[in-house]
């Protein structure tokens, strides 16, 4: 089967970018199984989706209009034609989506639409359980991780960027929040793969970062 590297970690950790990065040097696609997870919240949130509903929920995500197209950052979640990157890195549709992905038939629904993207020549994908869950035989499994302050900093530069504002104390306390969920959900929980490599990038650029994942990728004779 085509290689595949998983980056999982918490949010901000720098999975997006140092997942593009390895990508693009390797010629890899791409899969921000995250994004799966944030459209099919923000789809419930338009839609006024009780986000405990797990039947609706479901039946959602099996109809999810969902794509992803190369863009200068990575890929571009398309949802229902629009591109949605922007709504999809807010907090309040990051914390529905931590909400959403605790759910067990959920997870199962959207299992196999993850599966799919393992195509040659290979793929790098990032979010939180590919390594333990979607893609247990992966190669190359990374854990990237940073402390909550330094991941809140960058949320917070990240917002500014596009325009956005909430205090700095506001996105630490919701990152604490969500990692306390996610770390101990039931079904998935956060956590390394017990064959990862774990790697803290609280003083690592995204650059530095990627170059370390691939430098352990073709230890292991992983892509070119």
């Amino acid at each position: 089967m085509s290689p595949v590297i998983t980056i999982d970690g918490p949010g901000g950790a720098g999975k997006g970018t140092v997942s593009r990065l390895t990508a693009d040097a390797l010629g890899f696609h791409i899969l921000d199984s995250g994004a799966i997870y944030r459209a099919l919240a923000l789809a419930a949130l338009r839609r006024g989706t009780d986000l405990e509903d797990t039947e609706a929920l479901c039946a959602l995500a099996r109809g999810l209009d969902l794509s992803f197209r190369h863009a200068q950052e990575g890929v571009a979640p398309i949802l229902d034609g629009t591109d949605v990157s922007g709504e999809l890195r807010t907090e309040a549709v990051g914390g529905a989506a931590s909400r959403v992905a605790a759910l067990s038939p959920v997870r199962t629904a959207l299992l196999e639409r993850q599966r799919d993207f393992r195509q040659d020549p290979g793929l790098v994908g990032d979010g939180r359980d590919l390594g333990t869950v979607v893609f247990p035989d992966a190669p190359l499994k990374i854990f990237l991780d940073a402390s909550p302050e330094e991941r809140a900093r960058r949320r917070f530069l990240q917002q500014q960027a596009a325009g956005r504002e909430q205090p700095l104390e506001d996105i630490l306390r919701e990152i604490r929040e969500r990692d306390d969920r996610d770390r101990n959900r039931p079904v998935a929980p956060l956590k390394p793969a017990a064959d990862a490599v774990v790697v803290d990038t609280t003083c690592l650029t995204a650059r530095e970062a990627a170059a370390v994942v691939l430098a352990i990728a073709r230890e292991r004779g992983i892509g070119r």
